[in-house]
């Protein structure tokens, strides 16, 4: 466990439903009385904001792959020292919507850049800190885009081809068949009240043995 606290990440492809799952799991654990720190990738710190609107904002194409791979490990250093480590510290649950597997799907996989490669700066960048569960949320891409666009115009990275999002799922498969003791893998396409059940019973299962202490409310 990461000391102090319990440390979950949300990963899937786009439209997979991980920012419904993490707030619906957030919900649950502070209404059982656990104190809950809920962030995201990138984004969460002001300078995380910044780069942010570089890597999505930004026109197809207009940022390079490896300066992509930089800037999110940029904010995964700074997410890191501000955020995270500090919540698990004061014994708090965190709940991260994307973290280090998404840059290794991403820009690994998908930009081709090397799986090991973008493993080694993620784990420089924060530090060696990983998540004690993720919950990969599992969705064909054609799938999930449909979804993206009825929500309306997307980001850089949702604008992407439909084979550049089949490289993400299956960079996150290979992460999962290299080590599937650190992963609950669901199917997205299920009722999302499903997924969150399920959710729950796992990470409930994780907490059984540990501590419960007054929840001052989920931080965001």
């Amino acid at each position: 466990m990461s000391a102090g606290g319990l440390f979950i990440a949300f990963e899937g492809g786009e439209g997979a439903g991980k920012s419904t799952q993490v707030h619906a799991l957030a919900h649950r654990l502070t209404t059982a009385g656990r104190k809950v720190t809920v962030t995201r990738e990138p984004g969460t710190t002001p300078l995380g904001g910044a780069l942010r609107g570089l890597l999505l904002d930004a026109q197809p194409g207009g940022v390079p792959p490896k300066a992509e791979a930089l800037l999110y490990a940029a904010d995964r250093a700074n997410h890191v020292s501000a955020v995270i480590r500090p919540a698990l510290a004061a014994g708090h649950i965190v709940i991260t919507d994307r973290y280090e597997d998404s840059s290794i799907a991403y820009q690994g996989h998908a930009r081709m850049l090397g799986a090991d490669e973008v493993a080694w700066l993620s784990r420089w960048a924060s530090d060696d800190l990983h998540p004690d569960v993720v919950i990969l949320l599992d969705l064909d891409p054609n799938i999930g885009l449909d979804r993206v666009r009825r929500r309306g115009p997307g980001d850089r990275i949702e604008a992407e081809t439909v084979e550049f999002h089949q490289r993400v799922r299956a960079g996150f498969q290979t992460l999962v068949l290299a080590n599937p003791s650190r992963y609950l893998v669901l199917d997205a396409t299920a009722p999302a009240g499903e997924i969150a059940a399920a959710v729950h019973t796992h990470v409930t299962g994780l907490l059984d043995t540990r501590p419960t202490s007054t929840c001052e409310g989920a931080s965001v």
